[in-house]
């Protein structure tokens, strides 16, 4: 693939862990550590984008997601969760 040169401005913090990761020889350099982001943001957008369209599709078919079955989805999928590692947290109880 063919690679442009580019200058950007960028948070001291992003800076300082992509000189990490290359000094951890977990990235190459800072420009394949920083191409590496650029391309999980991409895939990022484009996943974020398919469910928004499949959301609109969905709610044109079906009407409106409603809070509650947002949150009886949620709590049917959390009976369902495998815990991989460490423990269950334990729930606040509401206010």
């Amino acid at each position: 693939m063919t690679k442009h040169r580019l200058s950007a401005s960028v948070d001291s913090d992003l800076l300082a862990a992509a000189e990490r990761a290359v000094a951890e020889g977990s990235a190459e350099s800072v420009s394949a550590w920083v191409n590496a982001a650029m391309r999980r943001q991409v895939e990022h957008e484009r996943r974020m984008s398919a469910l928004r369209d499949f959301v609109a599709s969905y709610e044109a078919k079906h009407g409106s997601i409603t809070d509650d079955e947002i949150a009886a989805a949620t709590r049917r999928a959390r009976s369902r969760a495998v815990v991989v590692r460490g423990s269950t947290p334990k729930r606040r109880r509401s206010a």
